[in-house]
């Protein structure tokens, strides 16, 4: 019984650094995927630009990189390394994602991870076998705490409308983006921010742009979604 728990024991011991190494190598492919990623790439400002934060997910992420060819010369334009999913995200890291710089506008967007459906797990779910990862009520209540912080910062803020949720999309319901477009563009109003509306840009040019039964886009959408925030962009520069 002693051999047999001292065996026990050495096998743990040697297991431990397999373990640590395990760790590190799973935070080094983290951190690879992050660097090949062009979006999520650490911007160096250029002395004298204006200051351009993306918050968003995906769709975000795929017109990042387009936003900053189009600003190029007239903004400096960043984002969290991160696909900043829903607002509850959102309120959880908006504080790392500002930073202590100083920012001119503050372009973003939460929605399609609130209207997703997930199981009690938290993984993605049909909707006859899941709920919306965030409420309709939670949702409003969130997108009001990441307004008030946002607005300390003394930056010009824009929300992007969720763009269009196609049928046979995976876990979500073609429409559902109208609902929360609805609540966010309300809370947007009482806050007097600035609404960019990518759900209306993007519904006429659906067959042009995404990708079928998916909410994302191709890259040609991501360049034409990518114009009209960078236009959005600078329009508010032009106030300052």
């Amino acid at each position: 019984m002693v051999v047999t728990s001292r065996f026990g024991l050495l096998v743990c011991l040697l297991s431990i650094p397999a373990l640590v190494a395990s760790g590190q190598d799973e935070k080094a492919k983290a951190k690879k995927k992050a660097a090949e990623n062009p979006a999520f790439v650490a911007v160096k400002d250029v002395v004298g630009l204006p200051r351009v934060l993306i918050v968003g997910d995906s769709i975000s992420i795929g017109y990042t990189v387009p936003v900053r060819e189009a600003l190029q010369g007239k903004a400096n334009v960043h984002r969290p390394a991160a696909n900043c999913g829903p607002t509850t995200r959102g309120v959880q890291s908006l504080d790392q994602w500002l930073g202590d710089g100083k920012w001119d506008v503050i372009h973003f967007n939460f929605g399609l991870h609130d209207l997703k459906f997930v199981d009690d797990a938290g993984k993605n779910a049909p909707p006859d076998k899941g709920h919306p990862q965030v409420s309709e009520s939670d949702y409003e209540k969130n997108l009001e705490t990441i307004v008030a912080k946002m607005k300390k910062t003394g930056a010009k803020l824009i929300f992007a409308t969720t763009t269009p949720v196609p049928s046979g999309s995976d876990a979500r319901i073609k429409g559902d983006e109208q609902k929360y477009n609805a609540i966010a563009i309300r809370v947007m109003q009482r806050n007097g921010v600035a609404i960019d509306d990518l759900y209306g840009f993007a519904q006429p040019r659906l067959a042009e742009i995404q990708l079928p039964a998916n909410v994302h886009f191709k890259p040609d959408g991501y360049k034409q979604l990518a114009d009209q925030v960078a236009a959005s962009a600078l329009k508010a520069l032009r106030t300052n």
